[in-house]
């Protein structure tokens, strides 16, 4: 019996020291669609929970806490400030002003909700989008973004942090 107990915890420990290891890669996926019925942009943007908390924490305070009981408006307050800071689009060479419309958690990740109003029909869109690279370097973001039928997509990193799609 006392074997057996031994070679569990041989086998048990390092696979729950393991499971507590941080995940090996750094990436947002952005999903930008033009709604032509609305003249607007809505935008989704998913990042995980702690890459985005450890960045606000480094920024801001210690003390931020996301998806948790511990969260306070402060924290959602600096989520947006943050994400406004590192993500702006540009339509056809002219900046547009980004409307936070709100967050959700699902498992692992938040899902940022931006809308962009008055957006006239364009040719081209450049989007910027440097969110956590100050923290991860090997952080890509990963942006996509569908007009009509057509869809397009990019990687963004620490190098390249903007690009731009032309459409038809």
């Amino acid at each position: 019996m006392k074997f057996l107990t031994t070679l569990l915890l041989f086998l048990v420990v390092p696979i729950l020291h393991g499971a507590k290891e941080e995940h090996k890669f750094y990436v947002s996926v952005t999903k930008v669609e033009y709604a032509s019925e609305t003249n607007a942009l809505q935008i989704i943007s998913s990042i995980f929970i702690d890459d985005i908390e450890e960045v606000l924490q480094k920024r801001y305070r210690k003390d931020v806490s996301l998806a948790t009981n511990k969260e306070t408006e402060a924290d959602v307050v600096l989520l947006q400030q943050y994400v406004f800071q590192k993500l702006s689009v540009t339509t056809d060479g002219k900046p547009l002003k980004m409307k936070y419309i709100g967050r959700e958690y699902d498992v692992d990740m938040v899902k940022i909700y931006i809308e962009i109003e008055e957006v006239t029909d364009f040719t081209s869109i450049s989007i910027e989008n440097s969110i956590l690279q100050d923290l991860f370097e090997e952080q890509q973001n990963i942006v996509h973004v569908k007009k009509g039928g057509e869809r397009k997509s990019m990687i963004l990193n620490i190098d390249t942090p903007k690009g731009m799609l032309k459409f038809d």
